[in-house]
């Protein structure tokens, strides 16, 4: 047994809420996503259409099954959101000529220009936060190890 198995057989489980990390992470999620809830309001984007923008500012032209493994979102869950997307006229969706069963998210040129104003987003949200940048990396790296980890968990238990 490695040794974070054994702290974790170690460790006391309650059922007290403050001893539950879940509740830490969902607490800690509904203040983010409350917080950008009035910058991106202002952009006229949800949260998870935010989430798929940033994928297309950073890539540009891209598969949507490939969008739906950069945010871990199953096709079902995200077409409803390009669509939506597509509708206020922030992307567009093609058929590739390779292959008919693939379908491209473009950016419009006004998906394009709504990058410039989504730049205040970050820092806006990074201040609200109130970390340094080490505390930040170190609870990024935390999180994502923590995703993995569970993860693989689900996959073992599948």
């Amino acid at each position: 047994m490695d040794r974070t198995r054994e702290a974790a057989a170690e460790r006391e489980f309650t059922l007290l809420l403050d001893d539950q990390l879940c509740f830490a992470l969902y607490a800690a999620s509904r203040a983010v996503t409350s917080r950008y809830r009035p910058l991106l309001d202002d952009l006229g984007l949800t949260y998870p259409q935010y989430l798929v923008m940033l994928v297309l500012w950073q890539h540009g032209a891209v598969p949507i099954k490939d969008v739906g493994a950069a945010l871990q979102l199953d096709y079902g869950t995200l077409t409803p959101l390009i669509k939506r997307l597509e509708a206020a006229g922030l992307v567009r969706r093609e058929r590739s000529a390779r292959d008919e069963r693939t379908v491209h998210v473009n950016l419009t040129e006004e998906g394009d220009r709504l990058r410039d104003r989504a730049r205040d987003v970050p820092p806006a949200i990074g201040a609200a936060m109130n970390l340094s940048p080490e505390e930040t990396k170190a609870a990024m790296t935390l999180l994502r190890r923590l995703a993995d980890n569970v993860s693989a968990d689900l996959a073992r238990h599948a």
